[in-house]
């Protein structure tokens, strides 16, 4: 890509896909969310694809959607909120339903938007010193694409979505398996595309109609609707705005994300 939102690499039967905004934590603005969301389904579609992994260039795998974007493009009404966040779905739950299967290397940060990106992936390989969470309820947002729940169970999908956690280690993601397997710093790249080369060596048509199957178990159980229905909350949210909201975004307005960030996360104990 021209403009360096993502980077595109073989390796044989595998794909790397890199989030390539490392100035900006690889945040998600609206280019590199079309931009991905076109990738996948090319890289679907390729018979010599076989595995794909998706990892962020520089010090974060992402910081989520990209908080700079969304002011800069200015207030939405409730349609422009449905229109921006039925993308951001699409974006995240093309990993999902990607026909190809998705591994995710993270590090760094795996925040917001990011986190729920690594949990649509079919595999997670985390470096130890990542951080997860979902700090959106902080600052009046919410989930666009809630699997949390379906991953890890309610309880925990409560305790870290409620209270805005967004320092969760890697040890603890992989107890509650949210990630598979946590590598030293450095390393998770290299894990990832070492799983992604064992499937590549797979019959390719059972390794995707297993995938499928596996994905449709959860569909069955009602995953999609649930998915529907927590988006249209999360539009609703997002469009009533509210104190929090109206507060963080002058304070982002008048002093920067940075200060913002600040008031958030003040009022919180850890």
């Amino acid at each position: 890509m021209s403009d360096e939102k993502i980077r595109i690499e073989r390796d044989g039967r595998i794909a790397v896909l890199t989030f390539a905004r490392p100035k900006v934590l690889n945040a998600f603005d609206p280019d590199l969310v079309r931009e991905t969301t076109a990738a996948l389904r090319q890289l679907g579609a390729d018979d010599g694809v076989h595995a794909i992994v998706v990892t962020g260039e520089g010090r974060a795998f992402s910081a989520g959607f990209d908080m700079k974007a969304s002011v800069a493009t200015g207030p939405y009404n409730a349609e422009d909120w449905r229109r921006v966040l039925e993308a951001d779905f699409d974006f995240i739950m093309g990993f999902w339903d990607c026909l190809k299967p998705t591994i995710a290397a993270v590090h760094g940060y795996c925040i917001g938007g990011a986190f729920e990106l690594s949990l649509a992936c079919d595999i997670t390989v985390a470096a130890e010193s990542t951080r997860f969470g979902a700090p959106e309820v902080r600052f009046g947002s919410g989930a666009v694409a809630l699997l949390l729940p379906w991953i890890a169970g309610p309880k925990a999908a409560k305790e870290l979505l409620l209270t805005g956690d967004d320092k969760l280690t890697a040890a603890r993601a992989m107890s509650l398996g949210i990630v598979n397997h946590v590598v030293a710093d450095g390393e998770a790249l290299t894990r990832a595309k070492a799983i992604a080369a064992d499937i590549a060596a797979a019959a390719p048509m059972a390794v995707q109609l297993t995938k499928r199957a596996i994905n449709r178990t959860y569909e069955a159980m009602g995953l999609r609707a649930a998915l529907a229905a927590a988006l249209e909350t999360d539009i609703f949210i997002e469009s009533a705005g509210g104190p929090e909201r109206t507060e963080f975004n002058r304070i982002r307005s008048e002093q920067g994300l940075k200060a913002a960030l600040a008031w958030r996360d003040g009022k919180f104990a850890r």
